[in-house]
């Protein structure tokens, strides 16, 4: 289990950490940003200068879920887990991928006023040796109190919030060690295992009244998706886009699906690529679309969007693959692509 201590700096993460890992049997402290430090030193400063933050490198994120993993693997127990995430796609991203390993996670907010973060962060002691660099620190920590407010509404609603204001990293540590005994914070995510090898997914367009096509955000991934899923083993594919239609939104769809695209996606590691079908759902009716019922713990919002507007919320791979599937649309026949390509 990963215990995860969020919340911006000056609120007292690292101190808490430690001090929880004396309270909680089993405990090993997992520090995130280690791995950030070794990418600095790995990748070259071209790549480092592409980012503003290690937070950014999708190596990082992805060597955090499999860091999280192998130490488990090796120690067992619980991993204490002090690390800032204001983004949420980062959050699902990760979260996402320690739910695939069967890694169950407690979100836990350490929270404190702006003002007592101020102080803390402005009273931080300037090292003799190195005042420029301390100095820096303080800024880079005074900077990210603005992205903290704007992330604090999604913040709160996931995570198990403790106030730290006038608290010490030992009192907080206590709240803490209390909330993991009594499961606060944990989340129920969707658990998908990682392929292990080419796999063949079925994703359903669905239509309102002016043409926009239905679009899903998952909580376990970055990114908008299609409703859709991966085919079981045995499974035809458009009773795989039904079936998940119909878990992922609570509809039974009457028609049958008319298939627009088959799209091959190449290994792109740790992914292992497939075909991606994509089948017309039909239009729904605004009464159709007000009974949408979505699974907390697999989605949290749908949205009708333009073509324009979905460019926005899918990656480049899948808003290819939307483009040429409302293409076959309007033509009436499938297109076959390879790589968002048609294949010519």
């Amino acid at each position: 289990m990963i215990v995860w201590l969020n919340g911006t700096f000056g609120v007292g993460k690292t101190s808490t950490a430690r001090e929880v890992c004396e309270l909680l049997p089993d405990s090993t402290f997992f520090d995130p940003e280690l791995i950030g430090g070794g990418l600095r030193a790995m990748l070259p400063s071209k790549r480092l200068a592409e980012v503003g933050d290690y937070q950014d490198l999708p190596s990082w994120r992805r060597l955090v879920v499999d860091t999280a993993a192998a130490l488990l693997a090796e120690v067992g127990g619980v991993l204490v887990t002090p690390m800032t995430l204001l983004r949420q796609d980062y959050r699902d991203e990760i979260f996402g991928g320690l739910a695939s390993r069967r890694i169950p996670v407690q979100h836990i907010l350490l929270h404190a006023e702006e003002t007592i973060l101020r102080e803390r962060i402005e009273g931080r002691a300037l090292g003799p040796d190195q005042p420029e660099g301390d100095a820096s620190i303080r800024k880079w920590c005074l900077d990210h109190l603005e992205p903290y407010r704007g992330a604090l509404s999604w913040l709160t609603a996931d995570a198990h919030v403790i106030r730290t204001d006038r608290l010490t990293a030992g009192q907080a540590a206590e709240l803490v060690a209390d909330a993991v005994r009594d499961g606060a914070g944990a989340r129920t995510m969707v658990q998908t295992p990682h392929p292990t090898a080419e796999t063949v997914a079925s994703g359903v367009l669905l239509f309102d009244e002016d043409d926009r096509v239905l679009l899903v955000d998952p909580t376990y991934k970055p990114d908008w998706e299609f409703p859709g899923g991966v085919v079981e083993p045995g499974e035809p594919p458009t009773r795989a886009g039904v079936r998940e239609v119909a878990e992922e939104l609570g509809m039974r769809l009457a028609d049958p699906l008319r298939l627009l695209v088959v799209d091959w996606e190449p290994p792109n590691p740790p992914g292992y690529g497939g075909l991606r079908l994509l089948f017309d759902g039909g239009r729904l009716s605004e009464s159709q679309a007000g009974e949408l019922l979505l699974p907390a713990d697999e989605l949290r919002g749908w949205r009708f969007v333009t073509e324009d507007e979905a460019a926005d919320l899918l990656p480049p791979h899948r808003w290819h693959r939307l483009r040429w599937a409302l293409r076959a649309r309007e033509r009436g026949c499938p297109i076959n692509l390879e790589q968002g390509l048609p294949v010519t």
